[in-house]
């Protein structure tokens, strides 16, 4: 298979043969994966002889892309908040080691477990063969994301994170906003929501785990059923209800519009889900200003990977693409907003 036999293969090989106790481990498949706009992912097959390992493993090696985006965790943080989360019951990838030495591959990496099933959303979306039963997958992701926001600060294994923001919209604001004024050219559609934003801020709420890109997209779904929720690079401390906005906002459901939940369900069905292991209750009002922000938020992103293509050294139609959406979210900006308000 493509790049079994390069030297970075071969120091992976010997680094997990101290990492799972092996007499030897032979690379069966090392891979790109697709998917994973910001950071790299990769098929990692092997095979192990002795140790508690022994035998096949369907692995992901994940490790930094040649440029990144500003809000990315490094790989040693999201290896931590991913373990913290699989440990509390969340559905996601079991991380198994961490590289911090820059000598196997040159950059930070973590190999976690492969896990089965589609992600692609516009596939998840459209056929019936892998989501049979929209309402009954939008609960199980619902229910999934209560169980992140069960974890609240302080949380052990979590120190290495930037510490909990005191108002957590206001944060999101002004990161936003530094993020805008640090670019070269002028949108005043993002400048008008982030003011709306602004001007329409909720009360403080309670601080938890966010993911912040919960989305169709970023899970997998095997024979119909969630497997677990993937990239963790922007996990952090946040108000819990930024993820049920991103999760329901238009830009995410893939075409399928008149189903709020990620383009599978309605929302309805995800909060129903939700309120059963967050045992809190969400509003229309508090999903109407969290898809504003959300829109924005992905605004600033897609502005970032388009830089990371003009001017960051990573060559990529993907990324230059992803920057020509951004007229279509402030459009969406201003849609909600003016609709919010009435």
């Amino acid at each position: 298979m493509p790049g079994t036999a390069t030297p970075e293969a071969r120091g992976i090989a010997a680094w997990l043969v101290r990492e799972m106790q092996a007499r030897e481990v032979r690379i069966c498949r090392y891979e790109r994966l697709s998917g994973g706009a910001i950071q790299g992912n990769f098929a990692l097959d092997v095979e192990v002889v002795g140790g508690p390992y022994a035998g096949p493993q369907a692995l992901v090696l994940r490790t930094d892309a040649p440029s990144g985006v500003a809000a990315s965790l490094t790989r040693a943080q999201e290896f931590d908040v991913l373990r913290v989360a699989h440990r509390a019951g969340v559905l996601a990838p079991e991380p198994l080691f961490l590289c911090r030495d820059p000598a196997i591959i040159g950059r930070q990496f973590f190999v976690m477990r492969r896990l089965a099933g589609v992600g692609a959303g516009h596939k998840l979306v459209r056929d019936v063969a892998l989501v049979p039963d929209g309402p009954a997958l939008a609960r199980e992701l619902g229910a999934n994301l209560g169980r992140i926001h069960a974890l609240k600060p302080p949380q052990p294994g979590l120190d290495a994170l930037p510490p909990p923001p005191a108002d957590p919209a206001r944060a999101t604001i002004a990161q936003c906003r530094g993020y805008l004024d640090a670019m070269d050219d002028a949108h005043p559609g993002l400048e008008w929501g982030l003011r709306w934003c602004e001007l329409h801020a909720p009360a403080s709420a309670e601080v938890t785990l966010v993911h912040r890109d919960y989305r169709t997209g970023n899970y997998l779904v095997d024979a119909g059923h969630l497997s677990g929720v993937l990239d963790w690079e922007f996990a952090g401390w946040g108000d819990p209800r930024e993820d049920l906005g991103w999760f329901t906002a238009r830009c995410w459901r893939f075409g399928a519009n008149d189903r709020e939940a990620g383009g599978i369900a309605s929302a309805a069905d995800f909060l129903q889900g939700y309120e059963s292991t967050a045992k809190r209750v969400i509003t229309r009002g508090d999903l109407d200003y969290w898809q504003v922000m959300a829109h924005l938020r992905w605004a600033m992103i897609a502005l970032q990977q388009a830089r990371r293509h003009l001017v960051g050294g990573e060559t990529s139609l993907e990324l230059a693409l992803t920057g020509r959406i951004v007229h279509d979210l402030e459009y969406e900006i201003l849609h909600l907003s003016e609709g919010a308000a009435r």
